[in-house]
């Protein structure tokens, strides 16, 4: 178990994102790994889809082949990589080249992988003392100029006997191939093998028709003509006959049996040549007592057919006759059933292609050992092959392991995007509404994904994002955490770049809401207040609109211009006018009530009151947004796509807001010939207001107003 309660080797530690975690620092850090208490590690596991990293050294890490990899695969890494490498701490350097001085020789392993490199450079004709990771990654030049590579495939180039490669060349073409490490197309083991069993099998099978050519092959070289020739007639044949023995039992039924007149009239309006699918249906040949098969007088649809049969069979059994009894054709059926049967085990087909004489004259020759030498000696060579492969490995896990470190037991990258290196689940920027939104992540499943991502708190926008230059699409899911919000809807379009500088066409799909500041929190319920009454007034307006429209088109519909126009009616108005002054009243005698009750407030406490009513409406979303800000995680994000997040990944407000940028304009006064100009009338109306406001104001808390006979006076 790598959980340990206790563990001697004194580790770092550091801050970040508001959470405690371990600083791996050093390549001893490295090479304790293993030491490491599991409840300690950021990252239990992580997916290899979808990430920003070389997906050849995730292949490696993920040893299992699973698609996760897990902390018992990274310290397997770790302890291979620091023992076959001097310097510990040069594998904190990400370098791509290797010297051979940091080579571990004491350790076996490190020894093997040093003579591999050399191995490599001497391949490839080149005289140094590192190795780089370009020289390791292209197999195909390492082995080129090789006979053998440890991959148990032979090529033509595998040996310089021309028999032994035209043969390779043979079993490829026939049997197939498989590619060699050289990319080279060759035979190995298995290819030879079945090869020379194709071979036996079919030598066997062509010498039991030889045995018994007399059987086999009744017409000799005609005989797989014939087979044809009778299967192709065979079943109308059959007809034929049955016909000829239904009119034997029975006079009357020759004209049914036979084809009838009428049959003849319905097809004869049409051109003929074109009814040969019907015709093909009537009798193979006009049936009669005898129960023979002329030669002569055969249905036009099956003449063809018929001649071919004939050709290959007839005349030979039937030579000097005009027809064929069905006692003969019983015969000539049985004398092809041995051959039939001989077709049916037919073996070796594989190499039927070559012809006998070749086939046998491969199996004379008995090269199948020499060839099973050279695969042998191409196998001796599969540790050394292995070994080279291993330096490949290592030369990548000596540039990548730490960087993934990084993002697995701290996650160091996403904590300091001013070093430059990202995380490696960061996919890009999405750019929309005037800010950048610098934390993308790539989505698979977008449905399951926003469910669990919910839980993180941030406001999530999901977008499905195009690239017709690629032809590909990808969904991605972008944290925003500064600007205003109100202008993002689904279909909204943007630009995503990914990490390569790809510009991709980007439409939102999916918002979580969740508050980006305690200020905005603050003017929410306004904001939702204001809209609540625009959508109220724009629907009355609409309303008032329709119902008016409708009572025009239906008073104009009912009007009779001969009807006498009903006369004024000076007391409904009077009505009107009356309840309208009561309504009036009754507001201002509310408002004088407010007033007098505040009257006796000291100016300063005015504020006071207003203060606390924003309060009271304002506070509880103020609450809610400061809790869930304090609260944002990453980690439900990350979960989503497959991570196993074993701590919290906090994204407070002062690190929120390196995540999203927002366009900054300089304050500049400049002149737009296109701008709504204000009239001077609604200045001046406007300064007028502003000043008798701050009059009243202080007249009233002067206590000057009692000469005014307004309602709150008395």
């Amino acid at each position: 178990m790598l959980d340990k309660n206790t563990n001697a080797y004194k580790w770092n530690y550091c801050s970040l994102g508001g959470v405690v975690r371990v600083n791996i620092a050093s390549g001893d850090d490295i090479a304790h790994l293993g030491e490491l208490d599991q409840k300690l590690w950021t990252v239990l596991s992580s997916p290899t889809r979808n990430l920003e990293f070389p997906q050849e050294t995730l292949a490696l890490l993920d040893a299992d082949g699973d698609g996760r990899i897990k902390i018992g695969e990274v310290v397997d890494a770790a302890n291979w990589l620091t023992s076959v490498i001097k310097d510990k701490d040069s594998i904190l350097q990400g370098a791509s080249v290797l010297p051979f001085s940091q080579f571990n020789t004491d350790d076996e392993r490190g020894k093997a992988l040093l003579q591999s490199a050399r191995q490599i450079l001497g391949n490839l004709g080149l005289e140094k003392e590192e190795i780089s990771l370009e020289d390791t990654s292209d197999s195909v030049k390492i082995f080129a100029e090789t006979a053998f590579n440890g991959d148990g495939v032979i090529t033509v180039k595998s040996t310089s006997d021309e028999e032994l490669q035209k043969l390779v060349t043979t079993i490829s073409e026939t049997i197939g191939s498989v590619t060699d490490r050289c990319g080279l197309q060759g035979v190995n083991e298995e290819l030879i093998g079945k090869f020379y069993a194709e071979l036996a099998d079919y030598d066997a099978w062509k010498a039991a028709a030889e045995s018994d050519a007399g059987t086999i092959l009744p017409y000799g070289d005609g005989t797989a003509a014939a087979l044809s020739a009778v299967d192709a007639i065979k079943d109308k044949v059959s007809d034929y006959y049955m016909r000829c023995k239904l009119i034997a039992f029975d006079d009357a039924v020759s004209g049914a049996v036979d084809v009838s007149v009428e049959k003849l009239a319905a097809i004869t309006e049409k051109n003929l040549a074109t009814q040969s699918e019907e015709i093909s249906t009537y009798p193979l040949a006009r049936p009669n007592k005898s129960a023979v098969l002329p030669f002569e007088g055969i249905n036009p649809a099956w003449q063809a057919a018929f001649s071919a049969l004939k050709t290959a069979v007839l005349d030979i059994e039937c030579k000097g006759k005009k027809g064929v009894s069905e006692a003969e054709w019983n015969e000539i059926l049985a004398k092809l059933e041995p051959y039939r049967a001989w077709v049916a085990a037919a073996k070796g087909l594989a190499v039927d292609g070559l012809g006998l004489d070749a086939v046998r004259a491969i199996l004379k020759a008995d090269k199948k050992a020499a060839l099973l030498e050279l695969v042998a000696s191409d196998k001796a060579l599969e540790g050394e092959s292995a070994s080279i492969d291993d330096v490949h490995k290592l030369l990548l896990f000596y540039r990548d392991f730490y960087k993934y470190l990084k993002n697995y037991v701290l996650f160091k990258d996403f904590y300091s995007p001013e070093s430059g290196d990202l995380a490696v689940f960061e996919a890009g920027e999405l750019y929309i509404d005037q800010r950048c939104c610098k934390l993308c992540v790539r989505v698979e499943d977008m449905g399951q994904h926003a469910d669990i991502a919910a839980k993180s708190g941030m406001f999530l926008i999901y977008c499905d994002c195009v690239s017709k230059t690629k032809g590909e699409k990808i969904n991605i899911v972008a944290v925003m955490t500064a600007g205003n919000v109100s202008r993002l809807y689904v279909g909204k379009n943007a630009i995503f770049y990914s990490r390569d500088g790809q510009a991709w066409d980007a439409v939102i799909t999916k918002i979580v809401d969740n508050p980006l500041s305690v200020r905005q929190a603050f003017w929410r319920p306004y904001k939702k207040l204001a809209q609540f009454i625009s959508d109220k007034l724009d629907k009355s307006a609409a309303d008032k609109d329709s119902a008016a429209t409708a009572n025009l088109l239906s008073s104009a519909d009912k009007t009779d211009p001969a009807a006498p126009k009903q006369p004024f009616d000076i007391a409904k108005f009077a009505g009107i006018f009356a309840a309208i002054g009561v309504a009036v009243g009754a507001l201002g005698a509310g408002i004088g009530l407010i007033i007098n009750g505040l009257k006796g407030l000291v100016w300063w406490k005015y504020f006071i009151i207003i203060a606390a009513i924003m309060l009271v409406i304002s506070g509880p979303a103020c609450f809610i947004a400061w809790r869930k800000l304090r609260r944002r995680n990453l980690g439900p994000v990350l979960n989503a796509n497959g991570w196993a997040i074993n701590s919290v990944v906090i994204v407070n407000s002062i690190f929120g807001k390196t995540l999203t940028s927002v366009a900054e304009y300089p304050h500049l006064k400049l002149d737009d010939p296109y701008q709504k100009k204000t009239p001077l009338w609604w200045k001046i109306l406007r300064v007028v207001l502003i000043v008798a406001v701050v009059a009243f104001a202080v007249l009233f808390f002067m206590g000057k107003l009692d000469c005014i006979g307004l309602p709150f006076n008395k």
